[in-house]
């Protein structure tokens, strides 16, 4: 009988057998780390601007149990000092951002002292809504003063990238969160290791209790004020270089570090630093990752989301 041939064993080619991934693999990875680090950088430095701005909501709220809205005025007023201060007076940059910050905690004690405290209603609302005039009054005085066109900030040193973990970050970027820093352990210095920090803590604590002890709610308003805008301030000098001068600068910012006050829990400082941080992050990765046109609506509605669950914010009480 006539017997048919096997069929032949089917021959793989040596090409198709498992190899190593690729240097192509490998370069993508590294790509897709990088990128992540440069969200996560970018994300930090934005946060650390709404957290100082935040700070500054908090300080007046534990101290007159009021939404200080004339914050996001302090913001372009750091920015618009600081360009006075290099082009006008011509003075070096650390001197410029000194004087910068102390202008505006000066124009907040002036606001406070002049704008607030003759106000006959200690109604909360009825002062917000002050707030809120005032801030429109002033946001006016600077347009007025400095005009409606843009200008440029140079930043604090040579704008030279840094290589860090691979990830390119602007010098600026590092001056923001160290700065940040630095303000943060002094606000922590001055609310716990001095005399009038303490008395400010106690106001906010139990106002009722400091009044009967003798603790001077005006000194501590105005100091209060003080404090909101040397961060405000501060906050504008850092950022203004990153983005464009002009009179209403701070009004976007100034809202955001509000809704990072309200994320974090409103009047919690380290709840103001962990809002800020947070919301900064949000609004890098899903840039980074959907698109820059839905940074504010995924930061704002994830802000939403954690206020229906916890509608004090995170480390609300």
């Amino acid at each position: 009988m006539h017997r048919s041939k096997p069929a032949p064993i089917l021959e793989i080619p040596c090409h198709l057998h498992y190899t190593k991934p690729s240097s192509h693999f490998k370069q993508l990875e590294t790509n897709l780390y990088t990128d992540l680090l440069q969200y996560i950088f970018s994300g930090l430095t934005g946060g650390a601007i709404y957290a100082l701005i935040a700070l500054g909501f908090c300080v007046v709220s534990n101290t007159m149990g009021i939404v200080n809205f004339i914050q996001v005025d302090f913001v372009t007023l750091g920015g618009m000092f600081m360009f006075s201060a290099l082009f006008a007076l011509g003075l070096p940059t650390v001197p410029a951002l000194g004087l910068s910050v102390c202008l505006v905690a000066l124009v907040a004690m002036v606001v406070e002292r002049i704008g607030l405290r003759p106000a006959r209603s200690d109604n909360h609302l009825v002062l917000i809504f002050l707030t809120v005039g005032l801030s429109i009054i002033l946001r006016g005085i600077i347009k007025i003063v400095w005009g409606k066109n843009r200008m440029a900030l140079p930043p604090l040193t040579p704008d030279v990238p840094v290589q860090i973990l691979g990830a390119s970050v602007l010098p600026q970027a590092l001056w923001i969160l160290g700065l940040t820093v630095v303000a943060i352990a002094v606000l922590t210095w001055f609310f716990h290791r001095t005399s009038l920090g303490l008395c400010m803590r106690a106001v906010a604590s139990n106002p009722t209790a400091a009044a009967v002890v003798g603790i001077a709610s005006g000194r501590i308003r105005l100091t209060s004020y003080a404090i909101a805008g040397a961060l405000g301030g501060l906050a504008g000098v850092l950022v203004t270089p990153i983005t464009t001068l002009n009179y209403d600068v701070g009004v976007l910012l100034g809202l955001k570090g509000f809704a990072a006050a309200i994320l974090g829990g409103f009047g919690s400082f380290p709840g103001a630093i962990l809002g800020g941080l947070g919301l900064g992050l949000l609004e890098s990765l899903s840039a980074g990752y959907l698109s820059s046109a839905y940074k504010d609506v995924v930061a704002f509605v994830v802000l939403l989301l954690v206020l229906f669950v916890r509608p004090k914010g995170l480390l609300g009480k």
